[in-house]
């Protein structure tokens, strides 16, 4: 058994760990990113495409906003229709004086895999067995195994970044862990198609389920429609998607949708998780490790973002003055952003979703409720602040 070490061992090479591992490098420490998976499969998963401003900025600050300022899309806000005839725009622009970005997730992975490659960044596909040990000694390490041979890595500091079903979370003793976690009962079909895209991102509430339009470029379109859990890819052909998606949306809606071959479709189960605290010892939690957010608010990968963003300030503090004062507050300082961006997205995933067995009462007052944002300003700049996001601390 090999036994290198470094500063910070990063578990997960998705965007999380990767822009931890930048962030670090640009403030000259050392880490080594540990992704069970291979590159092609990391690079193959499709997520969120939605970046607030701050996302943005935090980007651009790591040196990885070249290609997204020249492919990425600016966006002053975004529109909901209910009823299969309202229509009114939450104008983030107006506002709070911010917009938010369509830029895929999988751009990003492709931008980070190449800054590490010019750095010749320490990324190890394919570890497997990978464990956290020792993680509230002075001297924390993690053992995985790599091209055939078992491995140690001593570290200062682990950073947890391997995602929801990840190892990092395990390690935390149940006496320490606290878990919040509310399952919808339902999900979204979501295709990916090479066809331009409807202008405006646009919420749809209609009596027969959710629908989103979204986009990732001027020839890629991201759309989804609200199913039941039971409900198999299989039994959604391409013609069956177009034809439920443009009946939740208002007529001169519909006929602007272009439709087109499907080049990915998937079906994602909603849920809101929380796990608290994101430190023990030296071991600290990002991204989805700790939090997951239904994708109605457009908040995990930017939840990820904010996560880093403290994460790395945190570290570099440590190591450039000796502080441990934002090591010491960091899991609070996260947890208060990522408790608003949980709230935020349960709260609009109520708002714009049919859930099985609604009452007429609980109806009438869902439709109330869209009712008064169309019509009131200041619950649109509500809406407006949180969803273009809020500052960090």
């Amino acid at each position: 058994m090999s036994t290198p070490s470094t500063q910070v061992a990063i578990i997960g090479g998705g965007p999380a760990g990767l822009l931890l591992s930048q962030m670090l490098h640009q403030a000259g420490i050392e880490s080594v990113v540990l992704e069970q998976r291979s590159r092609a499969y990391v690079l193959g998963r499709i997520r969120a495409g939605v970046l607030e401003q701050g996302s943005v900025e935090v980007l651009r600050a790591a040196g990885l906003g070249e290609r997204m300022d020249r492919e990425g899309h600016p966006h002053d806000g975004a529109a909901i229709v209910w009823a299969g005839r309202h229509n009114y725009f939450i104008d983030c622009w107006k506002y709070v004086g911010k917009r938010f970005t369509t830029y895929g997730q999988t751009n990003i992975q492709e931008d980070l895999f190449a800054a590490a490659d010019r750095r010749n960044a320490q990324v190890l596909d394919e570890a497997l067995e990978v464990m956290p040990m020792d993680v509230t000694s002075a001297r924390p390490c993690v053992t995985f195994r790599h091209a055939g041979r078992s491995q140690r890595l001593d570290c200062d500091f682990i950073a947890g970044c391997d995602g929801y079903h990840g190892v990092s979370r395990s390690v935390m003793p149940a006496a320490v862990l606290k878990v919040f976690e509310k399952v919808y009962p339902f999900g979204w079909l979501g295709i990916l198609s090479e066809t331009p895209p409807l202008p405006n991102l646009t919420y749809a509430n209609h009596p027969r389920g959710f629908a989103l339009a979204s986009m990732r470029n001027p020839m890629l379109s991201r759309y989804y429609v609200q199913v039941s859990l039971e409900e198999r890819i299989e039994d959604w052909p391409d013609e069956r998607f177009w034809e439920e998606l443009k009946a939740r949306y208002p007529e001169e809606l519909a006929r602007a949708i272009v439709t087109g071959p499907s080049i990915e479709k998937s079906i994602a189960p909603l849920r809101s998780f929380v796990a608290e605290p994101m430190r023990h010892g030296r071991l600290f939690l990002a991204g989805d490790a700790a939090h997951i957010v239904p994708p109605t608010g457009a908040k995990g990968l930017n939840l990820a973002i904010s996560d880093v963003y403290y994460l790395a300030r945190a570290l570099t503090s440590y190591y450039r003055d000796g502080s441990s004062t934002y090591l010491d507050s960091y899991s609070a300082m996260a947890l208060r952003r990522v408790w608003g961006a949980v709230r935020f997205s349960w709260w609009l995933t109520g708002l714009l979703h049919r859930f099985p067995g609604m009452s007429d009462f609980e109806q009438r007052a869902q439709e109330c409720e869209l009712d008064y944002l169309a019509r009131s300003q200041h619950a649109q700049a509500s809406v407006a602040e949180q969803y273009a996001g809020m500052p960090f601390e």
